[in-house]
């Protein structure tokens, strides 16, 4: 998937390890403002996959991850589903990948539709929340 985000995600991931996820959390934060407010942190992004953490601060009180998309392509979140199973322990870790067919599915076609689960886990490696989001991209029109 060629677009700006992932070409500076590629020059990232050549960078020395310690610095990633720093580099990678600054790029996020700077985009999506709520992440810098909530302090998530970005562990590591890939073409199929996103993995996010987030310590237990009291002023944290929720999350929302994203996909990215060619830049020719809108995404629009349709629905999302949330299913609390148990009370939160700890730190948080939030997991969202694509299958290879959903990403092909992206980069072919002019508008389209996708289901995307994100697997939550806290400290005790559980899950607590089981969320599926509903996905949909539409091409952006030439100005």
């Amino acid at each position: 998937m060629a677009n700006r985000f992932n070409t500076i995600v590629t020059k990232i991931n050549a960078a020395p390890t310690f610095l990633r996820s720093f580099l990678l959390t600054k790029l996020f934060s700077t985009t999506v403002k709520y992440a810098g407010t909530s302090c998530i942190k970005i562990n590591e992004v890939s073409k199929d996959k996103v993995l996010l953490s987030l310590k237990n601060h009291k002023s944290v009180q929720n999350h929302i991850g994203g996909i990215h998309v060619p830049d020719s392509k809108f995404p629009l979140l349709k629905s999302m589903t949330i299913n609390y199973q148990r009370r939160m322990q700890g730190n948080l870790s939030a997991e969202a990948t694509l299958t290879s067919e959903q990403a092909e599915q992206i980069e072919q076609d002019v508008k389209g539709a996708i289901e995307i689960a994100v697997v939550i886990n806290d400290e005790s490696g559980l899950e607590p929340i089981v969320r599926c989001m509903d996905w949909a991209w539409v091409t952006k029109r030439a100005h």
